[in-house]
């Protein structure tokens, strides 16, 4: 029974990887989509995710094009688990600032463009990060839930099939 079911698994994450990668190439395209159709203004956590995704996407199709051997498949799954735990990270925080009573939401800060040319790498990231109160806002859903919900279960879900899949793809 066991020889059968192996039989059927392919032998490789490539194909998780190409997946990966679309997963993550349509995510962005929504996203420009989502900024230039539907005129959604993208605050800075959002942009922080879209870094995230664009870091993992490359990852994926990296690996998919290297296809390495036992321990290079693992050093990608661990680089898939670190972006895409960045990018759900990032979004949690969007959602645990959107859950907040708005007597709580923080003051609205200067835009990312202002940040970026104006203050040092680390200074812009600690200030993104921290949030403001563009990012608590929520103009777009799906199901009930905002768009940083949706990237929060897209980052979790990519990270644990891409890094697993790699791991246990080692030979």
């Amino acid at each position: 029974m066991s020889s059968a079911i192996s039989a059927t698994q392919p032998r490789s994450p490539r194909l998780i990887n190409v997946l990966g990668f679309l997963a993550c190439l349509l995510g962005l395209m929504y996203a420009l989509y989502a900024q230039y159709y539907l005129l959604l203004e993208p605050c800075p956590l959002c942009i922080l995710q879209r870094v995230a995704l664009a870091a993992l996407g490359v990852v994926f199709i990296v690996a998919a094009l290297h296809e390495p051997r036992a321990w290079g498949s693992r050093v990608y799954a661990l680089l898939i688990a670190l972006a895409a735990g960045a990018g759900a990270g990032v979004a949690g925080r969007q959602v645990w600032l959107q859950s907040l009573p708005a007597d709580q939401v923080p003051a609205c800060g200067p835009g990312f463009d202002y940040l970026w040319e104006t203050f040092p790498l680390l200074e812009v990231l600690g200030t993104v990060l921290r949030g403001s109160g563009e990012c608590a806002k929520i103009d777009w859903t799906f199901l009930g839930f905002s768009m940083p919900v949706w990237t929060f279960v897209m980052f979790v879900g990519l990270g644990v099939l891409g890094a697993l899949r790699n791991w246990l793809g080692a030979r």
